[in-house]
């Protein structure tokens, strides 16, 4: 997307029930770039504390989430404010890298629009594109996240059901995508908790 070019408004609900917090959960619903984070922080921890680390990225920032003040900051800086306690991540200085380069790559790209990583993207193809060139966003990740956008956050673009499959299918409760109640929560938890099992015991040779 050329620089300085706005893209369409990004699609939003009032909130999510992602983090247990409601001012958490809000600024993902209302922040693209917060919703991104999120995403990224989102391995090796519980989904709920990766997505409020934005939040309190945040308010450790001096209250404002800006791809370009963080794509600029002193690496060791940015590093320090993840570890602080509570650390933002259980690996926090490998995350804020990851997440400056996220950044980096926004300000280079999208003109530090994070939004624009699915609004500037005219078909299903090129949003599953946009988003496996987001540094740490495997396929697997890339498709749960077009299709937490599509679920919950009304995104429109033509086909990212097709490319987030099969995150995207209606009904389930595979991933962070169909988490809209603390009910929701259990359930996909419980889904990940018997597919860790079924790996394990094929792993086994248990049949």
């Amino acid at each position: 997307m050329p620089k300085g070019t706005q893209s369409p408004p990004a699609p939003s609900k009032t909130s999510l029930a992602l983090t247990g917090n409601d001012e958490a959960d809000a600024l993902l619903a209302t922040d693209p770039l917060a919703l991104v984070i999120g995403m990224v922080l989102d391995q090796q921890i519980p989904l709920e504390r990766a997505f409020r680390s934005p939040f309190e990225l945040k308010e450790r920032l001096g209250g404002s989430l800006d791809a370009g003040a963080i794509a600029s900051m002193d690496p060791d800086a940015l590093a320090e404010i993840f570890g602080a306690k509570p650390a933002l991540h259980r690996f926090p200085s490998s995350m804020a890298r990851r997440v400056q380069d996220v950044c980096r790559l926004i300000m280079d790209t999208y003109d530090g629009d994070a939004a624009a990583i699915w609004t500037s993207a005219a078909n299903g193809k090129e949003l599953l594109a946009h988003v496996t060139a987001l540094p740490g966003f495997g396929v697997q990740k890339a498709r749960i996240f077009i299709a937490l956008l599509g679920k919950q956050m009304g995104l429109h673009t033509p086909g990212w059901q097709q490319v987030s499959t099969p995150f995207s299918r209606p009904g389930t409760f595979q991933s962070v995508a169909d988490i809209d109640s603390p009910a929701a929560l259990t359930k996909v938890r419980q889904f990940k908790q018997q597919m860790k099992a079924e790996a394990k015991a094929k792993a086994s040779g248990i049949s």
